[in-house]
């Protein structure tokens, strides 16, 4: 972090009471550039608007590490936006340059504390203070499912252990069906695997995604995991998942020419935006778990403020933080995007789809049963470098069929420690 602490040193600013007759504006930095996501961040332009704000956005396309690079030169340049879109250890990380905002005495005023998920508030509040805001809980851990074509295959249930996924995929097939829709890219390749590395090993899981035990990626329960998974990339995706819009993996189920489709609950958004109707055209379920329990792994949409000069950006991030956190936002927004509220006290029984209100049971039932967890592939869990190396990995697995398990577990570890 040391050039994070330069460009700190170059760029300090001292966060200072808004003026009385301070102009409320933003500028949003951000990746939700398509889709359900784009969709999503338009409500809180508008609704910012509406409260008087001056609503502005930077939309940066694709991958974290894009948006992570324009917040790099913007800071270096001393121009460090009023308001950005990170997560997990990215929050703790940009805290340490001493440059995020004290939101402290509004989230004070507005009882955050006391309606925000128990397991946001160390990542919100990384050294005590509030310095971001959370969106959302979005659950990864999801299996999208055809109806029409488990039907047809003679597939009765969403598939709860890998064994019975196998044995499903093995019917499905043979009808000429894909099995699993996927599109790969080094983020979704590693959204399944880690899905698959949960559902067989919680334990190995959280030492080697939670963690970062390297001797955890090294161990026979991540060459078993990298065994299931190579039976998925060969035998159950179809040659059409390389250069696939990652958006229209969700169509596929919805139009009944695949059967699942493991990927978060933004899926739903895509489905609904795609015109497709739960129930009929698809259903949710948890994906398998050989461990009998409800289980969730976590990702949070979450704004970050840095300090700033003008009063009016400092006034626009108290309405933005604001915002967000509204009991109102918090129900449009993830109502679109298919999440569930960060809020605890949102009640889900009106307006929501079923698959949210399994969502947020499912969430109770898993910090009540000790399985909840947070997600690696959505940077949630281990710095950035680490997450990287190990997700570089994933996805040269699935674009070399010859690269055996045990080869994959080992080029994991070592790309992993050497970050260390």
């Amino acid at each position: 972090m040391s050039y994070l602490r330069t460009a700190a040193a170059a760029a300090a600013c001292t966060f200072l009471a808004g003026s009385a007759f301070a102009e409320p504006k933003t500028n949003l930095l951000h990746q939700w550039a398509t889709g359900s996501d784009a969709q999503a961040i338009a409500k809180l332009g508008e609704m910012f608007q509406a409260k008087g704000g001056t609503w502005q956005q930077t939309s940066i396309a694709g991958h974290t590490a894009n948006t992570l690079a324009k917040l790099r030169a913007d800071v270096i340049a001393g121009n460090a936006p009023p308001a950005v879109q990170l997560k997990g250890p990215e929050i703790a990380e940009w805290n340490e340059t001493g440059m995020t905002a004290d939101l402290d005495e509004l989230a004070a005023a507005e009882g955050w504390e006391k309606v925000v998920a128990p397991e946001l508030l160390p990542v919100m509040k990384p050294t005590g203070k509030w310095v971001a805001a959370p969106m959302n809980i979005h659950r990864i851990n999801w299996i999208w499912a055809s109806p029409k074509v488990m039907e047809a295959a003679g597939v009765t249930e969403i598939p709860k252990t890998w064994a019975d996924f196998n044995a499903a995929c093995d019917k499905i097939v043979a009808t000429g069906k894909i099995c699993l829709s996927h599109s790969t890219a080094d983020w979704t390749d590693s959204t399944v695997f880690e899905v698959v590395v949960y559902g067989q090993d919680l334990d190995l899981y959280k030492k080697a995604f939670v963690e970062g035990d390297i001797e955890a990626m090294r161990s026979d329960g991540m060459v078993k995991a990298f065994e299931q998974f190579r039976t998925m990339t060969t035998k159950y995706m179809d040659p059409g998942m390389n250069g696939r819009d990652w958006d229209s993996m969700s169509h596929l189920v919805g139009r009944g020419e695949a059967a699942f489709h493991i990927m978060g609950d933004w899926t739903l958004g895509l489905l609904t935006a795609g015109g497709f109707k739960q129930g009929t055209d698809y259903v949710c379920g948890q994906a398998p778990t050989d461990w009998g329990k409800p289980g969730f792994i976590l990702n949070s949409d979450s704004v970050v403020f840095f300090q700033q000069k003008d009063p009016d950006y400092q006034e626009g991030q108290k309405l933005l933080a604001s915002t967000i956190l509204s009991p109102e936002f918090q129900t449009i927004f993830n109502q679109t995007k298919g999440s569930i509220p960060a809020r605890l006290d949102v009640d889900l029984s009106n307006g929501f789809n079923p698959c949210q209100q399994i969502a947020q049971k499912d969430l109770q039932a898993s910090i009540d049963g000790g399985t909840l967890v947070r997600s690696m592939a959505h940077n949630m869990t281990v710095p950035q470098k680490l997450r990287g190396a190990m997700m570089d990995t994933i996805t040269e697995f699935v674009a070399t069929p010859g690269m055996s398990a045990q080869d994959a577990a080992n080029a994991m570890a070592d790309a992993a420690e050497a970050q260390l």
